[in-house]
């Protein structure tokens, strides 16, 4: 099977086109909110005034479904510093803006190091992962290779931990950085921890939020998650991301649960 090689294609001045590796397990002409984030976040390090500076925190809202097709990309520097900066992304198709981030980011010095506890199961402990929940043979799910440590995954409820890696870039003809990888995986958390049947409700984020004590590094990484339900229609996410030498960061995702 002939996969396509990115996630998006160039359609010039500031637009791409999304490939069928974007395609959410929701709608087919919807993409997973995995490979926008990481297209605004890959917008937010071009626009920014820190070039060898780090983010620190990345805030999405999600504002509507993002098709598969043509989407436009823009940022902006709200608040410049030398040291620190607030950036602001957003992606729109057709004239509507559809998601949006902000993204804090500082300047990268020598400073306190924590130790680093690496994670107890890495990849190689992990069984690799069929993802039935997406019902067409080319959607997100072939953007990553999957390893499942720990819980049920996709198919069964309940919190579990995976490791990823990529299988495609972002954009052509660039390496996918560690940051935008941890971004196409940390979407799916929600899905990976569901505690809920995927053939009769639907539990979408209406958000992401990221939280960075260091840059990702390496080719794998993990998401430890788990999905709290609110009991008034609404559900949590949190999860714990980790690269090979310990933990990386955290995210939280708010889903509105309803019947599908």
């Amino acid at each position: 099977m002939d996969l396509p090689t990115a996630l998006y294609e160039p359609a010039g001045d500031g637009r791409w086109r999304a490939t069928d590796l974007t395609i959410g397990p929701w709608d087919a002409g919807a993409q997973h909110g995995g490979p926008p984030a990481a297209l605004l976040a890959r917008e937010v390090e071009r626009a920014t005034g820190i070039p060898t500076g780090q983010t620190v925190r990345l805030a999405f809202d999600i504002l509507g479904p993002v098709p598969v097709g043509e989407v436009r990309v823009e940022a902006r520097v709200l608040r410049p510093g030398r040291r620190v900066e607030l950036v602001e992304a957003t992606l729109d198709a057709g004239g509507r803006p559809l998601m949006r981030v902000t993204a804090w980011r500082m300047r990268a010095a020598e400073g306190p190091v924590a130790a680093e506890t690496p994670p107890g199961h890495g990849p190689d402990d992990g069984q690799r992962m069929v993802l039935d929940v997406f019902p067409r043979e080319v959607a997100y799910h072939r953007a990553l290779e999957w390893r499942l440590v720990a819980g049920g995954g996709f198919e069964v409820p309940g919190p579990a931990t995976a490791w990823t890696r990529p299988d495609c870039t972002l954009v052509p003809e660039e390496p996918i950085s560690p940051l935008q990888h941890l971004l196409v995986m940390t979407d799916a958390s929600s899905g990976l921890s569901s505690v809920l049947d995927w053939t009769t409700t639907n539990f979408a984020n209406v958000d992401l939020v990221v939280a960075l004590r260091r840059p990702p590094r390496g080719e794998w990484l993990c998401t430890d998650a788990v999905t709290h339900l609110g009991g008034a229609g609404t559900a949590q996410c949190f999860a714990a991301l980790y690269d090979a030498e310990g933990l990386v960061g955290r995210s939280t995702q708010s889903l509105l649960v309803e019947p599908r």
